[in-house]
């Protein structure tokens, strides 16, 4: 028989009942068919890693920084686009007015 796999919110849920201390460990263990030693593990495990949820590393804020600067870029280059598209639409139209229908054929303007 191969190792049982299990899921991180199944182990989540057995340590946090675990740290209710509703029940003893041994009586966990039965009830979910697991070795206590395995809930002690993944308790201590739990317990070591809770910090993290709780800080950001250097990496983390670098990254974050980043997205950022690539947001405000990407809003800053849609404006650009949607002036450039405004202009271009008005351009065609004086194009038009001043040259009349079809001036681009006449001109050897490709679309």
């Amino acid at each position: 028989m191969g190792k049982r796999k299990f899921s991180a919110e199944f182990k989540t849920n057995i340590v946090l009942e675990l740290l209710k201390e509703e029940k003893q460990i041994g009586e966990l263990a039965t009830e979910h068919e697991l070795n206590p030693n395995q809930l002690r593990n993944w308790r201590k495990e739990f317990l070591e890693n809770a910090i993290k949820v709780f800080s950001e590393s250097e990496q983390e804020k670098d990254l974050r920084a980043k997205e950022k600067a690539l947001d405000e870029e990407r809003t800053q280059l849609m404006a650009e686009v949607g002036q450039l598209t405004n202009e271009n639409d008005w351009l065609k139209k004086k194009s038009e007015e001043a040259f009349g229908f079809g001036w681009e054929t006449k001109f050897g303007f490709k679309k």
